[in-house]
């Protein structure tokens, strides 16, 4: 379980070959015909065919439909044991639900029954006979647990946590007792998460933790199916501890402290119980893998690391827990195998499907069925399921198999240096037509404490195809770099090094030729959203525009009005910021409302009414102080909202008005802007709400 703060997370091998290059024919042949060069395409050595110079100086506009509508397929996982396999995919009334078949088939059955917002996460229960999935109230986030069994044809979903203002957070399970999942629930104390056995036959919850107030996160001993590992913050410090306890019988021990700036966390416990797999920062400026004694928190041994990236995910074998296989990702995935097996069939895997990343996206009980999910930058995630008894690789799907119609953008991983010489590991996305430089967009992830990654994405392809480039900065305090990097973002908000990184990225940018000096607009969500203001305010001649979603205006009224179950990290969110609850002063020097008089350029804001992170507040103080000095503005509301737009037809309406505004800012192209039927989009400035 998490609650971590976030504003803003062969035989067949020649066949597969010659399908991948058929199906993307088209879009070679597209991407030549517009680039004005005479070429042949070759396959297998045989020219297939060619290729003459055109006068067409244009390539056609991607409908915002099939970028940003619900995917056809996505989040392929095989049940436990094997047998089946679910994924979400749209009803007939477009809304995302859960579809079940068994392997090798094709017969796919709907089995939840989703009407308005659609399922975002779903898993299998161990017994591969039950979907559960997690809802929420229009955006509230207060997550219940719902259920459903695939074996009966007409089964309904079950809400197992039917409880009013009560969110569940973590699911755990095990295939030992797999009748059996523990789960958190702030239904006790809003503040914090207790565990809560479930028996899915019976819907039977008992509870089983108790959570002391400091505890964020559990994690499963399965050799017991009991909670055996907590990471607890100390609200006096914001320092993390790791505890452990041998049965729940006795107390918890601490494990291991790791004082505020550095990081760790519990990754799972072995086999055998004598020993914990930890990431720890202790030892090193980037997260290391570490085997730890279970007794005394002493470190064995340490058993993967990189000087360039923290360790990211780890794959522990699913019955004996031996470790086969490391991320990490710097610019790209970089996998490191301990199993000499696992290594060989991934790579075998790698080679089909050339520049591209690999992940595991499940597997079965046995580690005999792979699910994996190939990764590129110009094309959207495909599925494909891996045998390892046959060897056999089986496309299953794109998730926006339509693209395969359209020329789409590749994306340069590139460095830079900031002004004091920080490193800036970027992203950027140019149009496949025209000439630099180009109108610019400065895309800027959430969190801030998250990062960006190499690979398709909607918004960079929907940028690069109206005719501007695309530059992602994962700015200092990004994660994933290694605890000097992140910790170079304390206090960093605003007027600090955070916000120039974003403008040293863009000078960068027009110094070497790639954006327009008047024509560069700041866009992002969240933390991406207070980025936008901060822009605006702080560096009003640099841009030309801002996109502001869900974005933070006040620092003071953000940290004062977090949820209950943020607040044991509340003293590691003021560290990281900065005492804007205490220092009037500083949080108004770095909060953009109280610098909306340096506003010049025009903004657009969008909001979710259900936002629990970023309140509405936070968007319609600044507007309301934008109106009182005659600054224009444009303000959409989402009333079934949060943090973000789940459902498609508010999604599509506030993308389609915001191409609008930046195609009249930077003179890009632009699909016409119609309002979406089913969307609730409302506007508090026309409509006298302000």
């Amino acid at each position: 379980m998490s609650c971590r703060f976030c504003l803003f997370v062969h035989v067949v091998v020649p066949k597969l070959q010659c399908q991948r290059a058929l199906l993307g024919l088209n879009r070679v042949a597209r991407h030549f015909l517009f680039s004005k060069q005479r070429f042949q395409v070759t396959f297998s050595n045989r020219t297939i065919m060619t290729f003459q110079e055109t006068n067409v100086t244009s390539v056609p506009l991607i409908p915002r439909k099939i970028l940003f509508d619900n995917p056809k397929q996505t989040a392929v996982k095989v049940s436990p044991d094997g047998n089946f396999l679910a994924h979400l995919a749209p009803s007939d009334q477009n809304v995302l639900n859960v579809w079940v078949y068994p392997r090798g088939s094709d017969l796919k059955r709907m089995v939840t029954k989703d009407t308005y917002r659609g399922i975002r996460f779903f898993q299998w229960s161990e017994d591969s006979r039950t979907i559960l999935y997690l809802q929420d109230n229009n955006g509230d986030e207060n997550f219940h647990l719902w259920a459903v069994d695939i074996m009966e044809e007409s089964s309904p979903s079950i809400d197992l946590t039917p409880f009013e203002n009560v969110k569940v957070e973590g699911l755990m399970s095990c295939h030992k007792r797999p009748n059996e999942l523990l789960i958190g629930m702030n239904k006790r104390d809003s503040s914090c998460f207790d565990v809560y056995r479930i028996f899915l036959d019976s819907r039977e919850i008992l509870f089983d933790t108790e959570n002391p107030g400091d505890v964020v996160s559990w994690t499963l001993d399965e050799s017991t199916m009991t909670v055996s590992g907590a990471t607890a913050t100390n609200p006096e410090d914001g320092s993390t501890v790791l505890r452990v306890r041998d049965s729940p019988e006795v107390p918890w021990r601490d494990l291991k402290c790791f004082p505020y700036g550095e990081e760790g966390d519990i990754v799972d416990f072995s086999v055998d119980d004598d020993c914990v797999y930890l990431r720890s920062s202790l030892e090193a400026d980037k997260t290391q893998l570490v085997l730890a004694k279970r007794s005394n928190g002493d470190t064995i041994r340490i058993l993967a690391s990189s000087n360039q990236a923290n360790v990211g995910r780890v794959i522990l074998h699913p019955n004996d827990k031996r470790l086969q296989a490391v991320c990490f990702t710097f610019a790209r995935k970089e996998w490191k195998f301990f199993d000499e097996s696992m290594r060989d069939d991934f790579l075998s895997i790698q080679e089909k499907f050339g520049d591209s990343d690999l992940d595991f996206t499940s597997r079965d009980n046995s580690d005999s069925i792979w699910i994996l999910s190939v990764i590129r930058d110009n094309d959207s995630v495909q599925y494909v399921m891996f045998d390892r008894k046959s060897k056999s690789i089986t496309p299953l799907f794109h998730e926006r198999p339509e693209l395969d119609e359209y020329i789409l953008s590749k994306m340069e991983s590139i460095s830079l240096d900031a002004r004091d010489g920080m490193k800036l590991q970027c992203y950027l996305t140019r149009p496949v037509y025209g000439t630099a430089p180009f109108p610019l967009v400065l895309f800027v992830h959430g969190g801030p404490w998250s990062r960006d990654l190499w690979g398709f994405n909607p918004m960079s392809q929907w940028f690069s195809n109206r005719g501007y480039a695309c530059l992602q900065v994962n700015y200092r305090g990004s994660a994933g770099f290694g605890k000097s990097y992140l910790n170079a973002g304390d206090k960093q908000w605003g007027i600090g090094n955070m916000q120039n990184d974003l403008t040293d990225a863009v000078q960068w940018a027009i110094e070497s030729g790639i954006a327009v000096s008047n024509q560069v607009a700041i866009y992002g969500g969240s933390y991406g959203g207070y980025a936008t203001l901060a822009g605006l305010v702080f560096t009003p001649d640099l841009y030309c525009c801002g996109v502001d979603i869900v974005g933070p205006s006040n620092l003071k009224t953000l940290i004062d009005s977090v949820p209950d179950y943020w607040k044991p990290m509340k003293k590691e969110l003021l560290l990281r910021i900065g005492p804007v609850d205490t220092d009037e002063e500083f949080n108004r020097k770095i909060s953009p409302l109280f610098h909306v008089q340096n506003i010049r350029a025009p903004l657009l804001i969008a909001q979710g009414a259900n936002d629990p992170r970023v309140k509405q507040l936070e968007s319609d103080q600044i507007v309301k102080a934008m109106l009182e000095r005659n600054i224009p503005v444009e303000y959409v509301l989402y009333p079934d909202e949060g943090h973000g737009f789940a459902r498609p037809p508010n999604r599509l309406d506030f993308l389609g008005r915001a191409e609008i505004f930046l195609s009249k800012y930077l003179g890009g192209r632009f699909e016409p802007y119609v309002k979406v039927a089913e969307s609730t989009a409302c506007l508090p400035i026309q409509e006298g709400l302000l």
